[in-house]
Order: structure tokens, then C-alpha cells, then sequence
């Protein structure tokens, strides 16, 4: 069912997707650390659905696990390098990105709040230290071409893309498990 919430995800990505960005991410790290957030982070949160899953461990661990594989696989030096330079590897990164959001999303939503909180607060930790090690690596792990849009030199680049990643990616995580057991714990109240 297409809700207010999930036209604005739409909208979002059509306009991630269809404006200067994806090009202008070939040649910076930092704005491909803006399209992998939003991809992979603000778009699937508005879009997914919640589906009638077990509210088991199983789903809530396949979501996480999911997640983290398709964005550690994809920060590996090769395959960030083959998506920086080629469009087949643009395309399948993109859409991993999306589809590993969504696979965490929809376990989210459908695991109640604690077991979402759950869920959430593990990818913060993951996505944190992915944007910990590549901000404080002492030497460029992607190469120079990652660079020269924003005036910064690669490893500045890489720098800042790695905070923004260990900072924003794991903020918008945290920020919602908070929620999440906020609500779980207002509801328990209710129920008191």
C-alpha cells in the first residue's frame, strides 16, 4: 500500500538516484558515503513493510546479519573499487544497498519493539566500526580516484566518509532502537 511514507521514500530515492549524485560518487568518497546512507539507511526506514514473520531470533538475526554482509562485502577494497568504476558494479551496489535496508527494516518492524531495538542496536555497533576503520585507516584504501570533487585529498575524503559513517549511519540506528524501546517500555507501562 503506497502511504505518504512511502511516496516520500520513493520520491527520495528517485531523486538520489536520478540527480548528479551517483556520478559525482565516483569521484568522492564522502558523497558515495551520502548515497550509501540514504540508501541503505533512510530509504528503506520510510518503505519497508511489516510482514506477519515469526517473532523469532532466526528473522531477527538473518535481517542484521544480512544487512552487515552486503555492507562490509561492499567496503572491501575490490568491490568498492569495481562499483566506484564500472556501472554494472554501480547498479548491483546500489541495489544491495537497498535491498540489505529493506531485509533490516522489515525484520525491524516486524520483531516488536524490543526485538527491533535489538536489531537495530547490533548494526549500529557493525556500522559504527566499519566507519571507524576506514576513517582512522593510516593510508588510502581505495585508491586516489576517490577523491577531488569537494577539494580534499583522498585520504581527507576517506576521513570524513568514515565519520559519517560511524557517526550519522550509527546515530540514525541508535536513534531509532531508542525509540523503539521507548515505546516498548510506554507500552509495558500501559499494560502495569
Amino acid at each position: 500500500m503506497l502511504t505518504p511514507r512511502r511516496i516520500c521514500a520513493l520520491l527520495l530515492l528517485a531523486a538520489l538516484w536520478l540527480s548528479p549524485l551517483p556520478r559525482l560518487a565516483t569521484g568522492s568518497m564522502v558523497l558515495h558515503m551520502v548515497l550509501h546512507l540514504s540508501v541503505t539507511v533512510i530509504v528503506p526506514a520510510l518503505l519497508a513493510f511489516r510482514l506477519p514473520l515469526p517473532n523469532s531470533a532466526v528473522w531477527l538475526a538473518a535481517g542484521a546479519l544480512m544487512e552487515a554482509v552486503i555492507v562490509w562485502a561492499w567496503h572491501l577494497p575490490s568491490l568498492h573499487v569495481w562499483a566506484r568504476m564500472t556501472t554494472t558494479g554501480f547498479v548491483l551496489e546500489q541495489a544491495s544497498f537497498l535491498l540489505a535496508g529493506l531485509l533490516l527494516w522489515t525484520s525491524v518492524r516486524s520483531a516488536g519493539n524490543f526485538g527491533g531495538a535489538i536489531v537495530l542496536l547490533v548494526t549500529t555497533m557493525h556500522m559504527t566500526l566499519l566507519g571507524a576503520l576506514i576513517g582512522l585507516a593510516p593510508r588510502l584504501l581505495y585508491g586516489s580516484f576517490c577523491a577531488g570533487y569537494l577539494g580534499l585529498d583522498a585520504l581527507e575524503e576517506q576521513q570524513i566518509a568514515g565519520i559519517l559513517m560511524a557517526g550519522a549511519g550509527g546515530a540514525m540506528y541508535l536513534a531509532a532502537a531508542l525509540r523503539r524501546i521507548w515505546l516498548a517500555l510506554e507500552t509495558s507501562e500501559a499494560f502495569a
